[in-house]
């Protein structure tokens, strides 16, 4: 009967069809806590007791000396003209090990952690695009770290101390015109010859793009199909992906023309070969890793995609925290901080709890990488979600910021990463296919308990293996759909292991996810069975897959963040807001399923029915009015709380323009409240007029309801205040330019440029 039934699924494409490139992305990495999602039952005690690190002293001296140097010696809007970054920077870096995050000590470089590089990451890039690109490529998916697992003795040494020091500045050539998000049909190609002397050696014919560093790169990690039509190497024909190392000025290779990227400025070009020629020890790897490029991509990406890109989605978050938080309150309208108004406010809650819950899911995935981890599927989430909800919360930021955001120039502190925030949400796998294919399709074959298992036996035709597995099967998706009824019912409260390990004021959300990743499993084994093989063509319901099992672990992070760090009474506001808002974004995602599920009695079923019942018994809804108001206030003082929220945010030492003037004049305006409080209360007591407060500063001293210290106090926050929003006046020579040089500059008597003259500002 079994084998019956094997055959009539392998026959009718019942199951997934797996091919060989899905097969290695399938096996490269872990499955970690996305596994309980996708099994529908979920172990809170034993999530409680996954890792949530912190940095070690030494990484934290780091961010603390060499990269708060470094960043103080940047001016990113001197370096957005220019696009060039001084050499004297260049060599900074090189000298305090800033490339070599990926490289042995034994080599020469700088070893950080995956936490350890996610923050450095994340510190670097508001402050200036081209230095973030000069770390995070070096630092990420590429020479670095595809030499370190599987570069032989020799390449190692040849190559990691150069990397290390800078000598070498890599790129990696992945992307063609036809091969982006599909990124396994590049048709770059390499083929296997034996030269005049015997040697075997590979002649390239490509053409790559949107490459970043390419410009300014002299070392190529170069993803090419390799062809062997006199199977020289005795692998076949075609031998399939690999990854060749090409230096600059290697004969037929052109590199150094520009594209230009969006937003903040930073080198990205393309890479074109002409019969490049190049021996068989370029191969990564040498001979015995060609063909195997895919799966090093694969495994390298597993836990790579966790560090880069969402550290800079989530610096865009913490960004957009500190600058709405701030302005919020420096700014004054109608006698009121703009903050105290209720749309405002809205908009700086919905920042401060996102920005708590997306930094928490950074540190938790993180944290899994540093213990051994590669979760594909949770990073695919990070990856996709952080970099998105970096470009919502950046709009909000600049929704509250409004003309102070708007108007371009030295002092804009949020135009250059709002401009910016399109670039993270389409490289690595544009987060449209990412959320459409990636994470249910790759999660759930992966992650579910037995599916995989059963693809890989109907493809073997081992028929003990199927039997075994889908009997497992069988009985996990009706004992499924019995406690999803169950918990529906009970809205959790019946069938739900108390969460030991867990603050009681938070013993809603442990009940609600648990009902809801009951209910998830359940939709899975639905989708597994009733779609199948046609999930890969259902892109809007695997999309709305995505969505839950997304939000089902951002809130799991919001709740292990806040017992880690001991949870701090002022930080349930934010854990409220972001759980409320991620089951809301969960339900929404369930009522999308069951009103798109499909065809035929079970979607008539769900789309009736089901959507009935979803709809009465919801899992959550979005964070009332007064949980906006409580989680705006978290970053509408300054204190430890807004330090906590924006943690790892760069604030220049001059306190004079840009973000350090903003955020000083926001400490020096909340240190003054207590001022502005007595002269609120002698108002209400009639010992002064009516009228703004500041107005009444001078009246105040004179009737002794505050002191000649008080006086001052107030009067420094609001001037403070007043410059903080002002913003950059240009003369027009300066705006227009001069004898065709870039707006901003003066040309200099010998055609080059020098720094543009202090800008006025409003008085």
């Amino acid at each position: 009967m079994f084998q019956l039934m094997m055959n009539w699924m392998r026959d009718n494409k019942v199951l997934p069809q797996i091919s060989d490139t899905e097969r290695q992305a399938l096996e490269a990495g872990d499955v970690w806590i996305d596994g309980q999602f996708f099994g529908g039952k979920v172990d809170f005690d034993a999530i409680l007791s996954e890792n949530y690190d912190q940095l070690s002293p030494e990484e934290q001296a780091y961010l603390d000396g060499p990269v708060e140097e470094l960043l103080n010696r940047v001016d990113a809007y001197q370096i957005n003209r220019t696009r060039k970054l001084p050499d004297e920077v260049i060599q900074f870096m090189a000298d305090n090990g800033f490339f070599g995050f990926q490289i042995a000590k034994e080599y020469g470089g700088t070893p950080l952690s995956t936490l350890g590089k996610s923050c450095v990451m994340a510190k670097v890039t508001p402050a200036s695009g081209l230095v973030s690109a000069l770390i995070v490529i070096p630092n990420s998916l590429g020479a670095a770290e595809l030499l370190g697992h599987y570069g032989t003795a020799e390449q190692k040494q040849h190559y990691l101390p150069k990397l290390a020091n800078g000598e070498y500045i890599p790129c990696f050539g992945l992307t063609e015109p036809t091969a982006g998000s599909d990124a396994a049909s590049i048709k770059a190609e390499g083929v296997v010859f034996k030269d005049s002397d015997g040697e075997i050696k590979f002649r390239l014919n490509f053409r790559k793009r949107y490459i970043t560093l390419a410009p300014i790169a002299n070392l190529i990690s170069l993803a090419v199909r390799i062809q062997d039509p006199e199977n020289l190497l005795g692998k076949g024909e075609d031998v399939g992906i690999s990854v060749v190392l090409l230096e600059k000025g290697t004969e037929g290779l052109h590199i150094g023309d520009h594209h230009e990227p969006i937003g903040d400025a930073f080198p990205n070009g393309p890479i074109v070969g002409r019969d490049v020629i190049v021996p068989a020890e370029n191969v990564l790897g040498g001979l015995e890793y060609v063909g195997q490029g895919w799966k090093m991509l694969m495994e390298s990406l597993a836990g790579g995609r966790m560090v880069s890109l969402p550290a800079t989605g989530i610096c865009g978050m913490r960004h957009s925290a500190m600058v709405a938080g701030a302005y919020s309150m420096v700014r004054r309208q109608f006698g009121i901080p703009i903050g105290q108004m209720e749309g405002v406010e809205q908009k700086v809650g919905h920042i401060a709890a996102l920005t708590y819950m997306f930094d928490a899911a950074r540190v938790f995935g993180c944290s899994a990488v540093d213990n051994g981890i590669q979760p594909p599927v949770i990073s695919a989430i990070m990856k996709a979600y952080s970099t998105e909800y970096g470009r919502v919360l950046g709009t909000d930021a600049m929704d509250v910021a409004a003309g102070f955001g708007v108007m371009q120039g030295p002092n804009n502190v949020m135009g250059r990463l709002y401009c910016s925030a399109p670039v993270g949400v389409t490289v690595e796998g544009a987060n449209i296919m990412t959320r459409t294919l990636m994470i249910f399709g790759q999660g759930a074959t992966r992650c579910h308990p037995y599916a995989f298992n059963v693809v890989e036996a109907v493809e073997q035709e081992d028929t003990s293996a199927f039997r075994k597995n889908l009997s497992a099967w069988m009985l996990q998706f009706f004992s499924g759909i019995v406690m999803s009824w169950l918990r529906g019912v009970t809205r959790g409260f019946l069938t739900t292991k108390k969460t030991r390990k867990a603050d009681p004021k938070t013993s809603s959300y442990y009940r609600r996810l648990s009902w809801s990743a009951t209910r998830y499993g359940m939709m899975t084994n639905l989708a597994m069975f009733f779609v199948g093989g046609k999930l890969k063509m259902k892109g809007n319901l695997t999309g709305r897959y995505a969505d839950a099992v997304a939000w089902m672990y951002a809130a799991t992070s919001a709740l292990r963040r806040y017992e880690a760090e001991g949870r701090k009474p002022e930080d349930l506001a934010l854990v409220e807001y972001a759980c409320e808002y991620a089951l809301a974004q969960v339900q929404n995602a369930y009522e999308g399923m069951y009103a798109n599920f499909g065809k035929g009695a079970l979607g008539f079923l769900l789309r009736t029915v089901g959507r009935f019942f979803l709809s009465i018994n919801r899992l959550g809804r979005l964070p009332s009015d007064e949980q906006s108001r409580a989680a705006a206030r978290t970053i509408q003082s300054y204190g430890d709380q807004y330090l906590r929220v924006a943690q790892g945010q760069w604030v220049p030492e001059d306190k004079s323009k840009g973000l350090g003037r903003l955020v000083e004049a926001f400490r020096l305006t909340s240190e003054a409240e207590p001022v502005r409080v007595k002269i609120k209360q002698a108002q209400k007591a009639r010992q002064l007029p009516r009228g703004k407060v500041e107005d009444m500063v001078d009246a105040a001293l004179e009737k002794s309801v505050i002191s000649k210290d008080e006086h001052q106090q107030l009067t420094q926050a609001t001037e403070a205040c007043l410059k903080a929003i002002e913003v950059d006046v240009f003369t027009q020579e300066e705006y227009y330019g001069l004898n065709g040089q870039p707006a901003g500059f003066t040309a200099t008597g010998d055609g080059g440029l020098e720094s543009p003259p202090q800008l006025r500002e409003v008085s």
